[in-house]
């Protein structure tokens, strides 16, 4: 899932992959020009998430009790 999302944000101009013709391979992604237009929004998220911490921690255990229970 996670390689798709990485195809699609390379192939939308957003990410730039380097691969490294090494043993073991090696694959680098950076943002590129248009992608860093997006910073703004990555770094509020990164502040919501800071913001909220607590109550997401909180719904990540209720979560693992749950699936512990069934």
């Amino acid at each position: 899932m996670l390689t798709l999302q990485l195809r699609e944000l390379e192939r939308n101009g957003i990410i730039h992959r380097e691969v490294y013709k090494q043993v073991p391979p090696k694959v680098e992604y950076s943002l590129t020009e248009f992608g860093t237009t997006l910073k703004p929004i990555i770094l509020a998220m990164k502040n919501w998430g800071r913001a909220h911490k607590v109550r997401l921690d909180d719904i990540r255990l209720q979560a693992a009790n749950q699936e512990k229970d069934d």
